[in-house]
């Protein structure tokens, strides 16, 4: 092949090479954009009717007993769902299973729960905020028959650890502090529940009020000063 020819056709295939490189590129950086368009984040505050930061003595003593009470709670603070911006919404459940959430011989579903969604929402965020809890909250959340719309404050302090309040309108209530040393007990304590939902980050925190009192679940409840609860941080 005469030289003139053959350097036309290699600099053919730089060219096209590196057209299909650009391509790539562009797309690859068109998923990211998108997938990052479609990332939601935020605030989580969980409590249990039973310490889920203990040793093995108390847990063995409270399992069958306690336990099958719940409130899981959802701060957006940035991203959508379902194409819907629920940047600064909350969403929370309360939730009466079965048994003791987290005790592998024991099957607490089917599970009560109550949706809390925020009175801020518009209908259709509302819609969206249901569809995240129910997608978070898996199982447990699969019987929410009952939506309740309400004022709703969920705030995490992001210079103390573990330091958190929600408020659901009247129905529902939690404060947490960190765990500290006067809260080991049996001085075997650890993390013995995990979160009920995924989560990016969490800690065990203890629950200085934990409060129910709606419809929908046969029964209220209220507990102060339990290693009971979780404070985190979730990203979908």
């Amino acid at each position: 092949m005469p030289v003139g020819l053959e350097e036309n056709r290699c600099m053919g295939e730089v060219t096209m090479r590196h057209g299909f490189c650009e391509l790539l590129c562009v797309s690859l950086l068109a998923l990211s954009t998108s997938a990052l368009s479609q990332q939601i984040r935020g605030d989580y505050i969980e409590t249990r009717s039973a310490d889920v930061y203990t040793g093995q003595c108390f847990a063995n003593g409270e399992v069958n007993l306690v336990g099958d009470e719940a409130i899981l709670a959802w701060h957006i603070q940035s991203g959508s769902w379902d194409g819907v911006p629920l940047e600064g919404l909350t969403v929370a459940a309360a939730v009466h299973a079965n048994a003791t959430l987290g005790d592998p011989y024991a099957n607490p579903y089917p599970a009560r729960a109550v949706l809390l969604v925020d009175d801020q929402a518009t209908s259709q965020q509302s819609s969206a905020l249901i569809a995240f809890a129910h997608q978070m909250g898996g199982e447990l959340l699969r019987n929410a028959k009952q939506v309740i719309s309400a004022p709703m404050e969920l705030a995490v302090n992001p210079e103390r650890h573990g330091v958190a309040l929600l408020r659901a309108g009247q129905f529902a209530t939690v404060q947490t502090r960190p765990v500290n040393g006067k809260d080991h007990v049996c001085g075997n304590e650890v993390t013995f529940y995990p979160p009920l939902t995924q989560l990016t980050h969490s800690m065990p925190a203890v629950a200085l009020t934990d409060s129910y009192r709606g419809p929908g679940l046969d029964v209220d409840w209220e507990s102060h000063g339990r290693r009971s609860a979780f404070v985190g941080t979730f990203v979908r």
